[in-house]
């Protein structure tokens, strides 16, 4: 006899039949290794019904024999997932070992001949990629031999996993409903009955209408809540209700209701109508909820919004915001005015069109690495006029940050500086102009000097010193003289070492292209107060270490150092490699009380000298507010006068 489960099948329907994996597992599964033996040695009712369990959709397995050995169809193996095809043909223990104990009850029942339905059964089974709880129904019966005997036990399984979490799910939502209505002042709920004409309210509804909370309980007609609501909207709520009941659809409406002590507050009611079969409204049930703090925020921010947008308007200059990447949202009236360009227009291109094409790259860098450090930037530009032209701006642009220091908006301006910055190039030309004549009356002095001089061989020398000390007052001039802040901003002057190196130039030349001369330490920013003292300062200690000291000498130099100290600045003059030099019985020279009247006198600071074997030092020690006018008045302001 064939083993198959169709052993009088014909071969076209064999092949038909095994077309189902299952089934031909079942025929071609080495059944000499089981308990069970060949399939053509089961009992005929064991083979029927094993033939019933195959053509049935629903998952379906049996435990057959004292081991219970399993056998299952296609949709059982689909349930089972990866555990399929190991665990066919094996004993239910090795087979589900995780649920070994619930098999051995199992097969007990079933060789007792009971049948027993399980719902909702948890297990744990490693089915998947990872092992998860899955719930089921399992309906068993035993499979009964023709003696009456029980073979094993037939069940039939239905995966009731989305069942039982949708239903904890639900029991959740319920819950956690429940408990934030009964947490919340502000949450009502109501039930009208639409049979009665009864409003049932919870004690958070009852107390948003201003009605006893026992009356509430109790239920009352909808009158006494329709009366609650403010006159000028009791009609609108009147309306919405007749639509939704006539349509059965949702109602959703927002209106004042007057507390007993006058105030209104806003509420929000949403519900819907629950009919029968026959189309009649049963019930109207639903929430309320209180929004009145957010209505007044609402409109405390219309107004806020209404006032800056007024105030924004209002203003000379451009405004505008963007969003944290660099969206423009918002612009004033100004910025449409002067660009012709609205935020819903200005995409990135249109953005960076504004700008002229020579300032575009600059701006747009400027820009680009404000977003990516949070911090504020100012630039100016020229831009792009709505009739045509360009006109110079100063940009800035500074974050507004939240509570945790996040960017949520930029806040920027653009204000029009095109008539100063005309004005400042005009002043510009004028100190050129006034510079250039000064010098010229320096160069008058000098070659006055020159002529004097030729004819009085002994004032030649003198004349000579005078000479230096004038060119070295008319360069404190030209580093100092008035400017534009735009060529002030581009000249790069201003500071001490760029004022020491111009006046040592004459004396900072070697054939190998080195320094003699160098700064380091402080630097400091110095203005025309500051600058002839300077310049008388250093000049002498220049002539000085030119004809005895350092720079006497190739391979002689100089280095200076500046300190910040409190309130003051500290200069040394340091030479070295010069020729050796002792201390002079006395400083009664035109230089030394030059030098000593610029700095004790005019800069109001000590000098203090110290002659070194290698070389001379001069330690200069002035106030701070004696280098820099800017300084002086920042002090005076702090002082209050």
């Amino acid at each position: 006899m064939p083993n198959t489960l169709f052993p009088n099948a014909s071969p076209q329907v064999r092949e038909r039949l095994e077309q189902d994996a299952t089934i031909r597992l079942f025929n071609t599964y080495d059944w000499s290794s089981s308990p069970l033996r060949d399939i053509c040695q089961w009992p005929e009712s064991l083979r029927g019904a094993v033939r019933t369990m195959l053509g049935a959709s629903t998952p379906m397995g049996m435990l057959v024999g004292p081991q219970g050995i399993l056998l299952y169809n296609h949709a059982y193996a689909r349930f089972i997932g990866r555990r399929h095809p190991q665990v066919f043909g094996q004993p239910v223990v090795e087979a589900w070992p995780e649920t070994a104990e619930f098999s051995r009850n199992l097969l007990e029942k079933g060789r007792r001949g009971e049948s027993w339905v399980l719902q909702g059964e948890e297990f744990h089974l490693d089915t998947g990629p990872e092992a998860a709880p899955v719930w089921v129904d399992m309906y068993c019966s035993p499979i009964v031999d023709d003696d009456g005997s029980s073979l094993g036990t037939l069940c039939l399984i239905h995966d009731a996993t989305a069942r039982v979490q949708g239903a904890r799910a639900l029991a959740r939502s319920e819950e956690r409903m429940s408990l934030a209505l009964s947490s919340s002042s502000l949450i009502g709920t109501w039930d009208w009955n639409a049979g009665s004409g009864i409003v049932t309210v919870d004690d958070r509804c009852a107390a948003m209408f201003g009605i006893d909370v026992a009356l509430a309980a109790r239920g009352l007609p909808f009158g006494h809540y329709l009366a609650a609501i403010h006159p000028d909207d009791a009609g609108d709520v009147r309306h919405g209700l007749r639509l939704s009941n006539a349509n059965l659809t949702e109602f959703r409406g927002e209106f004042r209701v007057l507390t007993p002590s006058g105030e209104p507050r806003w509420l929000v009611c949403v519900g819907r109508p629950y009919a029968d079969l026959d189309g009649q409204i049963q019930r109207f049930t639903g929430v309320v909820v209180d929004v009145t703090i957010q209505h007044d925020a609402a409109e405390a921010l219309s107004e806020s919004e209404a006032r800056f947008r007024t105030l924004a308007d209002s203003m000379p200059q451009m405004v505008w915001s963007t969003t944290p990447d660099g969206r423009c949202d918002y612009s004033n009236a100004r910025w449409e005015e002067v660009t012709g360009l609205t935020p819903v227009s200005m995409d990135f291109k249109s953005w960076a069109d504004i700008y002229h094409p020579e300032d575009r790259p600059r701006v747009l860098n400027a820009w680009a690495e404000a977003l990516g450090t949070g911090k504020p930037f100012e630039i100016e530009y020229r831009v792009a006029q709505r009739k045509g032209g360009y006109r110079w701006a100063l940009g800035r642009s500074i974050p507004v940050r939240d509570d945790n220091g996040r960017i949520f908006r930029w806040i920027a301006t653009s204000t029009d500086i095109h008539e100063s910055r005309k004005a400042a190039q005009e002043r510009e030309l004028v100190a050129q102009e006034l510079s250039h004549r000064i010098k010229n009356i320096f160069a008058v002095l000098t070659g006055i000097i020159g002529l004097s001089a030729r004819n009085r061989p002994e004032a030649k020398e003198f004349a000579a010193q005078l000479r230096e000390r004038i060119y070295a007052l008319g360069e404190a001039h030209d580093f100092v003289r008035p400017r534009s802040h735009i060529s002030a901003a581009q000249s790069g002057e201003g500071r001490l070492s760029d004022f020491l190196f111009r006046l040592m130039r004459p004396y900072d030349e070697v054939d190998d292209g080195s320094s003699r001369v160098s700064f380091g330490g402080d630097d400091i920013t110095i203005d025309d107060a500051a600058a002839t003292p300077l310049a008388l300062l250093f000049h002498e200690l220049a002539t000085n270490a030119a004809k005895y000291g350092a720079l006497s000498r190739s391979d002689g130099r100089v280095e200076v150092v500046g300190e910040i100290i409190g309130d003051h600045y500290q200069l040394i003059w340091r030479e070295i490699g010069g020729p050796h030099v002792a201390e002079p019985t006395s400083l009664s020279g035109f230089g030394s009380r030059l030098v000593g009247l610029s700095v004790e006198g005019q800069m109001r600071g000590t000098l203090r000298r110290q002659w070194r074997p290698e070389g001379l030092e001069i330690v200069v020690v002035v106030p701070q507010d004696a280098l820099s006018r800017s300084t002086s008045l920042r002090g005076a302001d702090e002082s209050g006068s």
